[in-house]
């Protein structure tokens, strides 16, 4: 008997509640192309089209809003089994460490949903870069820590997910000249890094346009035609394309991991986990 994913039932009420793939994404934390995934698995599985595009807008077809309510009564069914067979509510402050491009792409989607199954939970979050993050002067400040890590470093965290690092840019302003300009994150960022140690071992000449360690800085510059950045693949941004050029090299793999410091509140600690690791693999 076939059975319907409830994450992608979650996906499609966004879409139809947000009005599209790019805004749906920014919510549950995943990127366009994975929306649009979801959408089409759901599709093929029911065997109907459940949208139309009109302009920039997904609008939902008249099989999309029969489904609506439904799946919208079945979220709520799986939602109250969950919250009623939770011996006690989760209760406290947690202190999420996250890097700068996971708190842009992956945070605002995860702490709704996180906040409204635990109302009582206060997150405090601090997003920096993961460098820093593990330093052993600042891991005791945080309950839980995701970071990105060099495969080949020895490490105690979870790998959540082995992601790929790739090249990253805005396909309408493809960039052109003899020179690479790059758009990077400060000394000390693990991009920044594998990109200035990859492009080294190349013949083709590069430059640093504009340094920022905010994603949204990045973009922007990025989005303004002063060159192209690196990112994990799980982290790119609805509004960025990943690049592919015969000056470009391959950057490699990176290791995406969470460490739990059990510091304060182990229960929360490992919910919030749950709910990182489900997003990142989803």
């Amino acid at each position: 008997m076939k059975q319907l994913s409830l994450d992608n039932l979650r996906t499609f009420v966004s879409v139809i509640e947000l009005g599209g793939y790019a805004k749906a994404g920014e919510f549950v934390g995943r990127s366009q192309p994975a929306i649009s995934l979801q959408i089409k698995k759901l599709e093929s599985q029911l065997e109907r089209k459940l949208f139309t595009k009109v302009g920039q807008r997904h609008l939902p077809s008249a099989d999309g809003n029969w489904l609506y309510p439904k799946a919208k009564e079945l979220l709520e069914l799986n939602d109250n089994i969950f919250k009623s067979l939770i011996p006690a509510p989760l209760s406290g402050r947690l202190r999420l460490g996250i890097p700068n491009e996971f708190a842009s792409t992956l945070l605002p989607g995860l702490i709704g949903e996180f906040s409204k199954r635990y109302p009582d939970v206060s997150l405090e979050v601090t997003s920096s870069l993961s460098r820093d993050l593990l330093h052993p002067s600042q891991r005791d400040h945080f309950d839980l820590i995701l970071a990105l890590v060099n495969p080949s470093e020895d490490t105690k965290g979870e790998v959540v997910l082995e992601d790929e690092v790739v090249w990253v840019g805005d396909a309408t302003r493809p960039f052109v000249g003899d020179s690479i300009p790059l758009v990077l994150a400060p000394d000390g960022c693990m991009y920044r890094s594998r990109v200035i140690e990859e492009l080294k071992q190349q013949t083709f000449a590069w430059k640093i346009t504009y340094t920022n360690a905010d994603l949204g800085g990045l973009v922007a510059a990025i989005q303004q035609g002063l060159g192209i950045t690196a990112l994990a693949r799980s982290s790119l941004p609805p509004n960025l394309s990943p690049l592919n050029h015969p000056k470009l090299p391959k950057l490699g793999r990176v290791n995406i991991c969470l460490f739990n410091q059990d510091t304060q509140h182990p229960v929360i600690s490992k919910t919030l986990a749950e709910f990182i690791t489900s997003r990142l693999r989803g």
